[in-house]
C-alpha cells in the first residue's frame, strides 16, 4: 500500500494540519520529507500531523517526523500528532521519538492544544 499525504490549508494562527495516510516507510518517507519541507518553508507556527489513516509506520518514518520536529523547533514551532492508531501509538511508545504530551486523541484536542500554546507566546511578547 502507498502513502497518502494531504496538506490542509494554513490556518490564520499558523497552524498547518497535514494528514499522512498507508505505510510510511522506507519507500515512502523521501515524498513525505519533500513535501514536508514545503510546508515548513512557509509561515507555519505548529504542525499537526494527522495520523488517523496512517496503518504502518518503520524508522524511517519515524526519523521523518523527528526531522520536522527538529525544522520547527530551531525557529520556535511545534510539531505535535494526533489520531495514531494503536500500531503507530506503539512504535511512538517504543522509541520515545515524541513526547507523549506532544500526543492527542483527535485532532480537535491537538489544535486546542496548539492554540493554549500560541496565545502563551503573543501574551509573553506583549510584555
Amino acid at each position: 500500500m502507498a502513502m497518502s499525504v494531504r496538506i490542509h490549508p494554513l490556518h490564520e494562527n499558523g497552524s498547518q494540519r497535514v494528514e499522512i495516510g498507508g505505510r510510511l516507510d522506507t519507500h515512502t518517507y523521501g515524498e513525505l520529507d519533500d513535501r514536508l519541507t514545503l510546508v515548513l518553508a512557509s509561515k507555519v507556527r505548529s504542525l499537526l500531523l494527522d495520523l488517523a489513516p496512517l496503518e504502518y509506520i518503520s524508522s524511517a518514518g519515524v526519523r521523518s517526523v523527528f526531522r520536522a520536529r527538529k525544522l520547527l523547533a530551531e525557529r520556535g514551532g511545534k510539531v505535535v500528532i494526533a489520531n495514531a492508531q494503536p500500531q503507530v501509538q506503539k512504535v511512538f511508545d517504543i522509541v520515545k521519538a515524541v513526547p507523549l504530551s506532544e500526543i492527542f486523541r483527535s485532532v480537535e484536542e491537538a489544535d486546542a492544544y496548539l492554540d493554549r500554546i500560541q496565545k502563551k507566546i503573543l501574551a509573553n511578547d506583549e510584555d
